[in-house]
């Protein structure tokens, strides 16, 4: 089913090389050998923006203006990538732009969207939340009588995302089929328009959406089968934690089954974050890491000697959320775990519990959390250990000395609280 004239997509993309040249596709060796499959990144993180954003704003302010002088001011909203697409092509066609963003965007997403735009866009900081700030964008563009450019929800924007799919299929060594495509959802701006593109080329079961597990919006709207409002996301994965999917966007996407959307958890998606970081020097923010995570929550066999391509999103990580990112790693991968302990408060009951510990576990964390206590008292411990199996003999340990004490790893109320 044809749901985008691919010949658009095709002049959007010769247009766009007046701003830079293809991303790679690349054939990553070590998701290859690990996957035991042929697995090509296309490295969106790679642009001027360092992700796919500037490809829609690009196209959309190329169909406004139409190739001569404008007098516009166009607005927009964001909090981070559509922000510095948004600011890039206002420099490069030389119109006014207004960015409106929240009071909390981090001073680094601020700097950048500055740098990308110039003296050429606005800033304006509005509301504690995107919602708001989003509002504030609207109620300018109704009195002055300027022009929105929406992230997702239009037709010039679904065709600019679709010139990563028109490069793909530039790029795919001559004679290889892809099996599999991998995208991450927010909006639904890029999986409309490479699924558009792809649409007489790839069977649909070739496609694969990952959401992140706490924004689900494509995947709840299939199975309502119409467009629905999540009551709240989790917004940790910023560049893709949407509370509705565009209107056009799941026009487009509609045809797709819920069970083709696979939900990625966040904590999946932070070790990701670190593996590619460790392993193969990438620097991925966590929605450019979904489509790599979710490959890894697909079954061996089922991938095992396939083409797939993973379209790495972006790359707009702030580096001061690393310690947190290795955190949630380590917990999902069940390398570190927090308990609480209760010791008896007598001599010598420290020194039993460390000698419960094997040799590769070590104490990341200890904090007394009731010292009044007469008989017992309460400790938080965070334990981290070089293999999942050895909590395992830990935990059996704990229970054989008859030790009190409560896993609250996974528990987020008292993780959100303590940790």
């Amino acid at each position: 089913m044809k749901t985008l004239e691919t010949s658009g997509v095709d002049r959007a993309m010769a247009s766009l090389r007046s701003l830079f040249e293809p991303t790679p596709l690349q054939l990553n060796l070590h998701l290859s050998a690990l996957y035991n499959a042929r697995i090509y990144l296309k490295r969106e993180d790679l642009t001027p923006v360092r992700s796919y954003k500037v490809r829609g704003a690009f196209n959309f302010f190329s169909k406004v203006i139409g190739g001569g002088p404008s007098t516009k001011t166009f607005v927009c909203a964001s909090a981070g990538n559509h922000a510095q697409g948004f600011a890039f092509a206002c420099q490069h066609f030389g119109v006014k732009g207004m960015v409106f963003m929240p009071v909390t965007t981090p001073q680094q997403k601020i700097d950048k969207t500055r740098k990308f735009g110039g003296d050429f866009i606005t800033i304006r900081l509005v509301g504690d939340i995107f919602d708001q700030c989003y509002k504030a964008a609207q109620d300018f563009v109704t009195e002055t009588g300027g022009t929105m450019v929406p992230p997702f929800d239009h037709a010039d924007i679904i065709e600019g995302q679709a010139t990563v799919a028109a490069e793909i299929a530039a790029q795919l060594p001559e004679g290889e089929t892809i099996d599999r495509l991998v995208m991450p959802v927010g909006g639904g701006g890029l999986s409309a328009g490479i699924t558009g593109y792809f649409a007489d080329a790839l069977p649909a079961s070739a496609f694969l959406f990952c959401e992140p597990e706490g924004a689900p919006s494509l995947k709840r709207a299939l199975e309502a089968g119409h467009v629905v409002t999540l009551p709240k996301v989790d917004n940790f994965v910023d560049g893709a934690a949407v509370a509705r999917i565009g209107e056009a966007n799941f026009a487009a996407l509609k045809r797709f089954s819920s069970d083709q959307v696979m939900l990625v958890p966040e904590n999946a998606i932070c070790g990701t974050i670190i593996d590619m970081l460790n392993v193969e020097g990438v620097v991925l923010e966590p929605a450019g890491a979904l489509a790599i995570a979710a490959l890894g929550l697909l079954p061996r066999e089922a991938i095992a000697g396939q083409t797939i391509v993973l379209v790495v999103s972006g790359g707009n990580f702030d580096f001061e959320r690393l310690p947190d990112v290795k955190e949630r790693a380590m917990r999902y991968a069940g390398l570190k775990k927090y308990f609480i302990l209760r010791l008896p408060q007598r001599p010598g009951a420290l020194r039993d519990f460390l000698n419960l510990l094997g040799p590769d576990d070590d104490i990341a964390r200890f904090e007394y959390l009731k010292k009044s206590a007469r008989n017992f008292g309460s400790i938080l411990i965070g334990i981290e250990t070089t293999a999942r199996e050895n909590f395992t003999g830990l935990i059996q340990r704990f229970d054989e000395n008859g030790l009190g004490f409560e896993d609250i790893t996974e528990n987020d109320i008292l993780a959100n609280l303590i940790i």
